[in-house]
Protein backbone atom coordinates (compact mmCIF):
# COMPACT_ATOMS: atom_id res chain seq x y z
CA UNK A 1 0.00 0.00 0.00
CA UNK A 2 1.33 3.56 -1.00
CA UNK A 3 2.23 5.97 1.81
CA UNK A 4 2.77 9.89 1.10
CA UNK A 5 6.03 11.43 2.31
CA UNK A 6 4.83 14.65 4.76
CA UNK A 7 6.95 17.66 4.25
CA UNK A 8 7.03 17.47 8.44
CA UNK A 9 5.68 20.75 10.26
CA UNK A 10 8.56 22.44 12.34
CA UNK A 11 6.99 24.26 15.05
CA UNK A 12 4.05 26.36 15.16
CA UNK A 13 5.71 29.98 12.85
CA UNK A 14 7.01 27.98 10.03
CA UNK A 15 4.60 27.39 7.03
CA UNK A 16 6.65 26.27 4.10
CA UNK A 17 10.59 24.36 4.08
CA UNK A 18 13.29 24.26 1.62
CA UNK A 19 14.66 20.84 0.46
CA UNK A 20 18.23 20.92 0.31
CA UNK A 21 19.04 17.64 -0.87
CA UNK A 22 17.34 14.48 -1.57
CA UNK A 23 19.40 10.98 0.15
CA UNK A 24 17.03 8.77 -1.83
CA UNK A 25 15.88 8.58 -5.49
CA UNK A 26 13.12 7.21 -6.99
CA UNK A 27 13.44 3.38 -7.44
CA UNK A 28 15.56 3.20 -3.98
CA UNK A 29 14.67 0.72 -1.49
CA UNK A 30 13.95 2.55 2.39
CA UNK A 31 13.59 1.36 5.51
CA UNK A 32 10.98 3.24 8.32
CA UNK A 33 12.56 6.15 10.01
CA UNK A 34 15.54 6.21 7.56
CA UNK A 35 16.69 10.07 6.65
CA UNK A 36 15.95 9.78 3.13
CA UNK A 37 15.92 13.81 2.75
CA UNK A 38 17.69 17.16 3.96
CA UNK A 39 15.54 19.92 4.68
CA UNK A 40 16.07 23.65 5.89
CA UNK A 41 13.52 26.13 7.31
CA UNK A 42 14.97 29.60 7.92
CA UNK A 43 16.61 29.03 11.09
CA UNK A 44 17.79 25.26 11.27
CA UNK A 45 18.26 22.09 8.97
CA UNK A 46 16.41 18.90 9.73
CA UNK A 47 16.22 15.94 8.35
CA UNK A 48 12.78 13.81 6.64
CA UNK A 49 12.48 10.33 7.78
CA UNK A 50 10.87 7.22 5.52
CA UNK A 51 7.57 6.95 7.08
CA UNK A 52 7.49 3.05 5.77
CA UNK A 53 9.36 0.10 4.28
CA UNK A 54 8.78 0.04 0.90
CA UNK A 55 10.58 1.70 -2.43
CA UNK A 56 10.26 5.57 -3.09
CA UNK A 57 8.14 5.22 -6.34
CA UNK A 58 7.32 9.53 -6.62
CA UNK A 59 8.89 12.63 -5.29
CA UNK A 60 7.26 15.91 -6.43
CA UNK A 61 9.67 18.44 -4.82
CA UNK A 62 13.13 19.30 -6.80
CA UNK A 63 16.01 19.95 -4.41
CA UNK A 64 16.48 23.63 -3.80
CA UNK A 65 12.54 23.75 -3.92
CA UNK A 66 9.91 24.90 -0.96
CA UNK A 67 7.04 23.12 0.07
CA UNK A 68 4.76 24.38 2.36
CA UNK A 69 4.36 21.98 5.37
CA UNK A 70 2.05 18.88 5.61
CA UNK A 71 1.99 18.85 1.91
CA UNK A 72 3.05 15.58 0.23
CA UNK A 73 6.26 15.46 -1.17
CA UNK A 74 6.68 11.81 -2.50
CA UNK A 75 5.23 8.47 -2.37
CA UNK A 76 6.53 5.16 -0.59
CA UNK A 77 5.21 2.04 -2.40
CA UNK A 78 5.28 -0.72 -4.51
CA UNK A 79 5.98 -0.64 -8.51
CA UNK A 80 2.92 -0.20 -10.09
CA UNK A 81 0.63 1.52 -7.40
CA UNK A 82 -1.28 5.05 -8.16
CA UNK A 83 0.99 8.21 -7.46
CA UNK A 84 -1.44 11.06 -8.66
CA UNK A 85 -3.62 10.39 -5.63
CA UNK A 86 -1.03 11.37 -3.21
CA UNK A 87 0.30 15.09 -5.62
CA UNK A 88 -0.38 18.28 -4.23
CA UNK A 89 -2.62 20.10 -5.29
CA UNK A 90 -0.57 22.53 -7.20
CA UNK A 91 0.98 20.23 -9.01
CA UNK A 92 0.21 19.04 -12.59
CA UNK A 93 -1.21 15.72 -13.57
CA UNK A 94 1.57 13.71 -15.06
CA UNK A 95 1.31 12.95 -18.87
CA UNK A 96 0.79 9.36 -20.36
CA UNK A 97 4.09 7.61 -19.94
CA UNK A 98 5.52 4.49 -21.67
CA UNK A 99 6.08 0.85 -20.17
CA UNK A 100 9.22 0.87 -17.99
CA UNK A 101 11.87 -2.07 -19.14
CA UNK A 102 10.45 -5.10 -17.67
CA UNK A 103 6.66 -4.24 -17.26
CA UNK A 104 7.09 -1.81 -14.99
CA UNK A 105 4.93 1.75 -16.11
CA UNK A 106 7.24 4.38 -15.44
CA UNK A 107 6.59 7.63 -13.51
CA UNK A 108 5.30 10.35 -15.62
CA UNK A 109 6.65 13.21 -16.90
CA UNK A 110 5.12 17.05 -15.57
CA UNK A 111 3.48 19.08 -17.14
CA UNK A 112 4.93 22.45 -18.71
CA UNK A 113 3.97 25.42 -16.12
CA UNK A 114 3.24 22.70 -13.07
CA UNK A 115 5.17 21.65 -10.13
CA UNK A 116 8.71 21.02 -11.20
CA UNK A 117 8.32 16.74 -10.31
CA UNK A 118 11.76 14.70 -9.94
CA UNK A 119 10.60 11.14 -10.38
CA UNK A 120 10.16 10.48 -14.14
CA UNK A 121 12.54 7.39 -14.83
CA UNK A 122 11.43 6.41 -18.28
CA UNK A 123 10.58 8.79 -21.22
CA UNK A 124 6.74 9.58 -21.82
CA UNK A 125 5.59 8.47 -25.00
CA UNK A 126 2.87 10.65 -24.91
CA UNK A 127 3.41 13.34 -27.69
CA UNK A 128 4.06 17.01 -25.77
CA UNK A 129 1.07 20.20 -26.49
CA UNK A 130 2.63 22.92 -29.04
CA UNK A 131 4.18 24.87 -25.26
CA UNK A 132 3.07 27.99 -24.68
CA UNK A 133 6.02 30.99 -24.18
CA UNK A 134 5.20 32.52 -20.36
CA UNK A 135 6.89 35.57 -19.30
CA UNK A 136 7.20 36.66 -15.88
CA UNK A 137 7.28 32.87 -14.51
CA UNK A 138 9.93 32.14 -12.26
CA UNK A 139 10.94 28.76 -10.83
CA UNK A 140 10.62 28.56 -7.14
CA UNK A 141 14.82 28.24 -6.65
CA UNK A 142 14.98 31.50 -8.70
CA UNK A 143 12.19 33.44 -6.81
CA UNK A 144 14.68 32.82 -3.75
CA UNK A 145 17.58 34.23 -5.74
CA UNK A 146 15.48 37.37 -7.46
CA UNK A 147 13.90 37.86 -3.62
CA UNK A 148 17.82 37.72 -1.50
CA UNK A 149 19.66 39.49 -4.62
CA UNK A 150 16.41 42.40 -5.09
CA UNK A 151 16.08 41.47 -8.92
CA UNK A 152 12.98 42.23 -10.73
CA UNK A 153 12.09 39.68 -13.16
CA UNK A 154 8.53 40.59 -14.61
CA UNK A 155 7.98 40.51 -18.11
CA UNK A 156 11.48 38.89 -18.44
CA UNK A 157 11.13 35.28 -20.73
CA UNK A 158 13.64 32.84 -19.30
CA UNK A 159 15.17 29.56 -20.89
CA UNK A 160 13.90 27.28 -19.11
CA UNK A 161 11.03 25.05 -20.84
CA UNK A 162 7.98 27.51 -21.91
CA UNK A 163 10.42 30.43 -20.82
CA UNK A 164 10.27 29.30 -17.51
CA UNK A 165 13.41 31.83 -15.94
CA UNK A 166 15.87 30.01 -13.97
CA UNK A 167 18.52 31.09 -11.03
CA UNK A 168 20.55 31.17 -14.33
CA UNK A 169 19.15 33.61 -15.94
CA UNK A 170 18.93 35.55 -12.94
CA UNK A 171 22.74 35.43 -12.37
CA UNK A 172 23.13 36.50 -15.85
CA UNK A 173 20.71 39.29 -15.58
CA UNK A 174 22.65 40.45 -12.07
CA UNK A 175 26.37 39.90 -13.46
CA UNK A 176 25.37 41.29 -17.07
CA UNK A 177 28.35 43.64 -17.65
CA UNK A 178 29.34 45.07 -21.01
CA UNK A 179 32.90 43.62 -22.41
CA UNK A 180 32.49 40.51 -20.59
CA UNK A 181 33.37 37.44 -22.67
CA UNK A 182 31.23 34.26 -23.90
CA UNK A 183 33.62 32.16 -21.29
CA UNK A 184 33.66 35.08 -18.21
CA UNK A 185 29.23 35.10 -18.92
CA UNK A 186 29.27 31.60 -18.25
CA UNK A 187 31.32 31.33 -15.58
CA UNK A 188 29.31 34.15 -13.95
CA UNK A 189 26.15 32.28 -14.07
CA UNK A 190 27.78 29.14 -12.60
CA UNK A 191 28.80 30.82 -9.45
CA UNK A 192 31.67 33.27 -10.00
CA UNK A 193 32.72 36.57 -9.34
CA UNK A 194 34.57 39.48 -10.32
CA UNK A 195 37.91 39.31 -9.60
CA UNK A 196 40.12 41.97 -10.79
CA UNK A 197 39.41 44.08 -13.73
CA UNK A 198 41.25 42.92 -17.15
CA UNK A 199 43.76 45.22 -18.34
CA UNK A 200 44.58 44.15 -21.80
CA UNK A 201 44.39 46.29 -24.78
CA UNK A 202 41.03 44.98 -25.54
CA UNK A 203 39.53 45.80 -22.38
CA UNK A 204 37.75 42.12 -21.56
CA UNK A 205 36.99 40.36 -18.51
CA UNK A 206 37.92 36.58 -19.08
CA UNK A 207 37.47 33.82 -16.75
CA UNK A 208 40.52 33.99 -15.85
CA UNK A 209 40.00 37.36 -13.96
CA UNK A 210 36.88 35.69 -11.88
CA UNK A 211 37.07 34.13 -8.49
CA UNK A 212 34.49 30.90 -7.45
CA UNK A 213 32.20 31.96 -4.78
CA UNK A 214 30.63 29.63 -2.16
CA UNK A 215 27.28 29.71 -1.84
CA UNK A 216 25.54 30.18 1.62
CA UNK A 217 23.29 28.21 2.98
CA UNK A 218 19.57 29.29 3.98
CA UNK A 219 20.66 29.57 7.06
CA UNK A 220 23.58 31.81 6.18
CA UNK A 221 21.65 34.05 4.31
CA UNK A 222 19.23 34.35 7.50
CA UNK A 223 21.77 35.52 9.79
CA UNK A 224 23.43 37.84 7.38
CA UNK A 225 20.15 39.36 6.59
CA UNK A 226 19.37 39.73 10.54
CA UNK A 227 22.64 41.15 11.48
CA UNK A 228 22.50 43.25 8.76
CA UNK A 229 18.97 44.86 9.72
CA UNK A 230 20.06 44.63 13.43
CA UNK A 231 23.08 47.05 13.00
CA UNK A 232 20.90 49.33 10.39
CA UNK A 233 17.85 49.47 12.03
CA UNK A 234 18.69 49.61 15.95
CA UNK A 235 21.14 52.81 17.90
CA UNK A 236 23.63 50.01 19.73
CA UNK A 237 25.46 51.18 22.27
CA UNK A 238 27.99 49.21 24.34
CA UNK A 239 28.88 49.04 28.36
CA UNK A 240 31.78 47.36 29.25
CA UNK A 241 32.57 46.23 33.04
CA UNK A 242 33.45 43.01 34.22
CA UNK A 243 32.81 41.39 37.73
CA UNK A 244 35.03 39.70 40.61
CA UNK A 245 34.63 36.48 39.75
CA UNK A 246 36.48 34.11 42.83
CA UNK A 247 32.96 33.23 43.94
CA UNK A 248 31.61 32.11 40.90
CA UNK A 249 34.47 29.83 40.06
CA UNK A 250 34.10 28.57 43.49
CA UNK A 251 30.83 27.81 43.31
CA UNK A 252 31.59 25.73 39.80
CA UNK A 253 34.13 23.70 42.01
CA UNK A 254 31.71 22.89 45.04
CA UNK A 255 29.64 21.51 42.21
CA UNK A 256 32.44 19.88 40.15
CA UNK A 257 33.24 17.70 44.03
CA UNK A 258 29.42 16.59 43.91
CA UNK A 259 29.73 14.77 40.79
CA UNK A 260 28.65 10.64 41.19
CA UNK A 261 25.67 12.44 44.17
CA UNK A 262 22.33 11.18 43.44
CA UNK A 263 20.37 13.89 41.41
CA UNK A 264 24.21 15.68 40.57
CA UNK A 265 23.62 18.19 37.48
CA UNK A 266 26.87 19.15 35.60
CA UNK A 267 26.08 23.24 36.26
CA UNK A 268 28.43 24.96 34.52
CA UNK A 269 29.76 28.51 34.80
CA UNK A 270 27.87 29.52 32.08
CA UNK A 271 24.78 28.52 33.71
CA UNK A 272 25.52 30.17 36.96
CA UNK A 273 26.03 33.57 34.87
CA UNK A 274 22.70 33.20 33.52
CA UNK A 275 20.85 32.29 36.54
CA UNK A 276 22.79 35.78 37.82
CA UNK A 277 21.44 37.27 34.64
CA UNK A 278 17.35 36.04 35.09
CA UNK A 279 17.61 37.38 38.40
CA UNK A 280 19.02 41.04 37.37
CA UNK A 281 16.62 41.18 34.79
CA UNK A 282 13.40 41.03 37.15
CA UNK A 283 14.59 43.54 38.77
CA UNK A 284 14.96 45.66 35.41
CA UNK A 285 11.76 44.69 33.38
CA UNK A 286 12.86 47.44 31.13
CA UNK A 287 15.67 45.53 29.32
CA UNK A 288 13.61 42.27 29.05
CA UNK A 289 11.62 43.58 26.43
CA UNK A 290 11.21 44.10 22.39
CA UNK A 291 10.74 46.96 19.94
CA UNK A 292 9.40 47.47 16.78
CA UNK A 293 7.04 49.26 14.90
CA UNK A 294 7.85 52.26 17.01
CA UNK A 295 6.28 50.09 20.06
CA UNK A 296 7.60 48.75 23.20
CA UNK A 297 6.21 45.43 24.20
CA UNK A 298 7.51 43.91 27.65
CA UNK A 299 8.69 40.81 28.12
CA UNK A 300 5.69 38.13 29.38
CA UNK A 301 8.38 36.42 31.85
CA UNK A 302 11.92 36.16 31.56
CA UNK A 303 12.64 34.31 28.26
CA UNK A 304 16.07 34.06 27.95
CA UNK A 305 18.10 33.40 24.60
CA UNK A 306 21.93 31.89 24.24
CA UNK A 307 24.10 31.98 21.41
CA UNK A 308 24.94 28.70 20.15
CA UNK A 309 27.58 27.97 17.25
CA UNK A 310 26.29 24.88 15.41
CA UNK A 311 27.75 23.24 12.19
CA UNK A 312 25.06 24.99 10.21
CA UNK A 313 26.05 28.11 11.80
CA UNK A 314 24.67 30.44 14.99
CA UNK A 315 21.38 29.67 16.22
CA UNK A 316 19.65 31.35 19.53
CA UNK A 317 17.66 28.43 21.35
CA UNK A 318 15.23 30.53 24.19
CA UNK A 319 14.53 29.01 27.94
CA UNK A 320 10.89 29.94 27.98
CA UNK A 321 10.03 30.67 31.45
CA UNK A 322 13.11 31.25 32.86
CA UNK A 323 12.25 33.34 35.58
CA UNK A 324 10.82 30.76 37.14
CA UNK A 325 13.66 27.78 36.66
CA UNK A 326 15.94 27.29 39.57
CA UNK A 327 19.49 27.01 39.03
CA UNK A 328 19.30 22.99 38.18
CA UNK A 329 16.31 23.64 35.69
CA UNK A 330 18.29 26.08 33.88
CA UNK A 331 21.10 23.81 33.68
CA UNK A 332 19.17 21.21 32.22
CA UNK A 333 17.17 22.87 29.83
CA UNK A 334 20.74 24.63 28.20
CA UNK A 335 21.77 21.26 27.76
CA UNK A 336 19.15 20.07 26.03
CA UNK A 337 18.23 22.98 24.26
CA UNK A 338 22.57 23.15 22.60
CA UNK A 339 22.44 19.37 22.13
CA UNK A 340 19.12 19.96 19.39
CA UNK A 341 20.50 22.72 17.76
CA UNK A 342 24.26 21.42 17.72
CA UNK A 343 22.51 18.49 16.06
CA UNK A 344 19.67 20.08 14.05
CA UNK A 345 16.68 18.64 15.54
CA UNK A 346 15.50 21.80 17.53
CA UNK A 347 12.17 23.02 17.52
CA UNK A 348 11.73 26.41 15.83
CA UNK A 349 9.65 27.11 18.52
CA UNK A 350 12.30 26.78 20.74
CA UNK A 351 14.09 29.43 18.41
CA UNK A 352 12.08 32.27 19.11
CA UNK A 353 10.32 34.46 21.89
CA UNK A 354 13.14 35.09 23.60
CA UNK A 355 13.13 38.87 25.64
CA UNK A 356 16.81 38.74 26.16
CA UNK A 357 20.34 37.06 24.85
CA UNK A 358 23.37 36.19 26.48
CA UNK A 359 26.10 35.49 24.58
CA UNK A 360 29.61 33.66 26.14
CA UNK A 361 32.36 33.62 24.43
CA UNK A 362 34.45 32.96 27.40
CA UNK A 363 35.26 29.08 26.41
CA UNK A 364 36.89 30.85 23.47
CA UNK A 365 39.61 32.73 25.59
CA UNK A 366 37.61 35.95 24.53
CA UNK A 367 38.57 38.93 26.87
CA UNK A 368 36.51 41.66 24.93
CA UNK A 369 33.87 41.80 22.21
CA UNK A 370 30.89 43.85 21.36
CA UNK A 371 28.09 41.76 21.10
CA UNK A 372 24.85 42.31 17.94
CA UNK A 373 21.42 43.00 18.88
CA UNK A 374 19.37 39.82 18.60
CA UNK A 375 16.72 42.49 17.76
CA UNK A 376 13.92 42.92 18.39
CA UNK A 377 14.96 42.46 21.73
CA UNK A 378 16.26 45.78 23.43
CA UNK A 379 19.49 43.95 25.11
CA UNK A 380 22.09 41.50 24.77
CA UNK A 381 25.19 40.42 27.25
CA UNK A 382 28.08 39.21 25.89
CA UNK A 383 29.95 37.39 28.38
CA UNK A 384 34.11 36.45 28.06
CA UNK A 385 36.71 34.47 29.91
CA UNK A 386 38.10 35.25 33.18
CA UNK A 387 41.03 37.13 33.82
CA UNK A 388 43.92 37.76 36.28
CA UNK A 389 43.89 41.30 37.46
CA UNK A 390 45.67 42.85 40.27
CA UNK A 391 43.62 44.25 42.91
CA UNK A 392 44.29 46.16 46.52
CA UNK A 393 43.39 44.74 49.46
CA UNK A 394 44.11 46.09 53.30
CA UNK A 395 47.80 47.40 51.92
CA UNK A 396 48.47 44.35 49.65
CA UNK A 397 48.12 43.79 45.88
CA UNK A 398 46.85 40.27 45.73
CA UNK A 399 45.34 38.54 41.90
CA UNK A 400 42.00 37.63 41.33
CA UNK A 401 39.90 36.58 38.22
CA UNK A 402 38.26 38.78 36.58
CA UNK A 403 34.71 38.09 34.33
CA UNK A 404 34.14 40.39 31.45
CA UNK A 405 30.70 41.79 31.12
CA UNK A 406 29.84 43.60 27.80
CA UNK A 407 26.53 44.76 27.47
CA UNK A 408 24.64 46.23 23.81
CA UNK A 409 21.26 48.02 24.24
CA UNK A 410 19.08 49.82 21.79
CA UNK A 411 19.48 53.51 23.28
CA UNK A 412 16.38 53.94 20.76
CA UNK A 413 14.44 52.26 24.35
CA UNK A 414 17.23 52.60 27.27
CA UNK A 415 19.09 55.17 27.99
CA UNK A 416 22.65 54.67 29.64
CA UNK A 417 22.06 54.88 32.74
CA UNK A 418 19.42 52.29 32.82
CA UNK A 419 21.81 50.11 30.96
CA UNK A 420 24.78 50.68 33.45
CA UNK A 421 22.58 50.01 36.48
CA UNK A 422 21.31 46.77 34.92
CA UNK A 423 25.07 46.14 34.49
CA UNK A 424 25.88 46.88 37.80
CA UNK A 425 22.86 43.86 39.13
CA UNK A 426 24.38 41.44 37.04
CA UNK A 427 27.86 42.14 38.42
CA UNK A 428 26.29 42.47 42.06
CA UNK A 429 24.70 38.85 41.67
CA UNK A 430 28.06 37.29 40.07
CA UNK A 431 30.12 38.78 42.90
CA UNK A 432 27.80 37.11 45.80
CA UNK A 433 26.36 33.87 43.78
CA UNK A 434 27.13 31.52 46.53
CA UNK A 435 24.27 33.63 48.32
CA UNK A 436 22.31 34.25 45.13
CA UNK A 437 21.59 30.27 44.22
CA UNK A 438 22.59 28.68 48.21
CA UNK A 439 25.75 26.74 47.20
CA UNK A 440 27.76 26.31 50.45
CA UNK A 441 31.39 27.21 50.05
Amino acid sequence: MATPILMPKQGNSVEECLIVAWKKKVGETVTAGEPIAEMETDKATFEIEAPADGKIIALFVNEGELAPVLTNVGVIGADGEDVESFRPAKAAPAAAAAPAPGGAPAAAAPVAGGAATVEATATASAAPAAPQVMTGVASPRARLYAKSHGIDYSGMTGSGPNGRITEEDLKARYYSEPRKSFLARKLLTKGYEMGKVATGVDGLVRGADLKKGEPMSNVRKVIAQRMNASLKDHAQLTLNGSARADKLLACRGAIKKQQGEPGFVNVTVGDLIMFAVVAALKEFPALNCEYYNNKIYPGKGVNIAFACDTPKGLLVPVLHGAGKMELKDIALKVKQLAAEAIGGSISPDNLEGGTFTVSNLGAFGIESFTPVLNAPQVAILGVCAPVLRPVREGGEIKYCDYIGLSLTIDHQVVDGAPGAKFLQAVKANIEKIDELTGIAL
